[in-house]
């Protein structure tokens, strides 16, 4: 267990799209998609709503799996494995909610383990429910490519403060605390079609007014995405500056080789431990080397007063 400076990384973006039918959700996806990868082949939909998304193919070339029930958490895990095989760059899983409560989701998985082995036990039962649901969690916020998921929420019918009635999304049809797994969430108005952040971690849309979700929202996540270290890349030069340890053999060619490296190198667990144990080795070399030397000039000398006493 060591303890580090926090580091900024980049990162993959974990964004969810919640609005009821007919809002924009889809659209919206395929629009952040472009902006975040430039590349309509490198963007796949897992579309469980009767092949929506086919209806956007105006919009560029990208890739679909049409998932039908039973929308169990292991056949959702089952194509972004697929996704990510075909050398997909953003996944849009449309929609998440049928995981959750469609033709056997989570919901429905858990009403028949009750019946068949919990007496009707509906709360026992989601011991072997909820593993299967944080699976699918796990594996959307593990995934190495941009996720955009989208969730239905439930509709209900308000008056307007223009005296209209018209219908709003009030709760996301998927397990509760869902959107606080991700780094985005953006809530879209039926009527207007426009976004506002219900929770965000990028601080890119905090305190702005509902606006319209475009290309170019993708293009500024993505650039939020792509500040910080690349961590392969770190790893990679940690590596070699510890490989380059070896070429040190002075106290003062270490701290000559420590200068010319960058801090989040010097500051890494990896380099310390390495660095410290090249200076003690360099510390037992050099008192290795004395020894020696104070060795020989005694033998040195006591050659001379031998010489000195026979010759006397």
């Amino acid at each position: 267990m060591l303890l580090q400076k926090a580091t900024r990384k980049k990162s993959k973006l974990r964004l969810n799209l919640s609005a009821p039918s007919g809002a924009g959700k889809t659209y919206s996806a395929l629009l952040l998609a472009k902006g975040l990868v430039s590349d309509w082949s490198k963007i796949a939909v897992i579309d469980t709503e009767n092949g929506s998304a086919s209806l956007y193919e105006h919009l560029g070339e990208f890739n679909t799996i049409d998932l039908a029930p039973p929308f169990t958490p292991e056949r959702y895990i089952q194509a972004i494995d697929a996704c990510l095989a075909g050398g997909m760059e953003c996944i849009i899983i449309d929609s998440s909610s049928h995981e959750w409560n469609g033709a056997g989701g989570c919901i429905e998985i858990n009403e028949h383990l009750a019946q068949a082995k919990y007496r009707g036990n509906t709360w026992s039962a989601w011991n072997e429910t909820t593993p299967r649901h944080d699976a699918f969690v796990n594996k959307v916020l593990q995934c190495p490519v941009h996720v955009i998921t989208c969730t239905r929420s439930k509709m209900e019918t308000i008056m307007g403060e223009d005296k209209k009635v018209k219908k709003v999304g009030m709760k996301d049809v998927q397990r509760e605390g869902w959107e606080y797994e991700l780094t985005v969430s953006l809530s879209i108005d039926r009527d207007t079609h426009t976004a506002i952040a219900s929770k965000d971690r990028t601080e890119l849309f905090e305190g702005l007014d509902p606006f319209v979700i475009t290309e170019a929202t993708g293009v500024k996540i993505k650039e939020w995405c792509e500040k910080g270290v690349d961590v392969a890349l770190r790893d990679n030069e940690i590596n070699q500056a510890i490989t380059n340890l070896a070429n040190c053999t002075t106290v003062d060619e270490l701290k000559t080789f420590k200068s010319t490296l960058p801090a989040y190198v010097v500051d890494s667990n990896e380099f310390k431990l390495a660095g410290n144990k090249r200076y003690a080795q360099v510390k037992d070399i050099i008192s290795t080397i004395e020894d020696v030397l104070d060795r020989d000039l005694a033998t040195h000398d006591n050659e001379i007063n031998a010489t000195i006493v026979e010759q006397a």
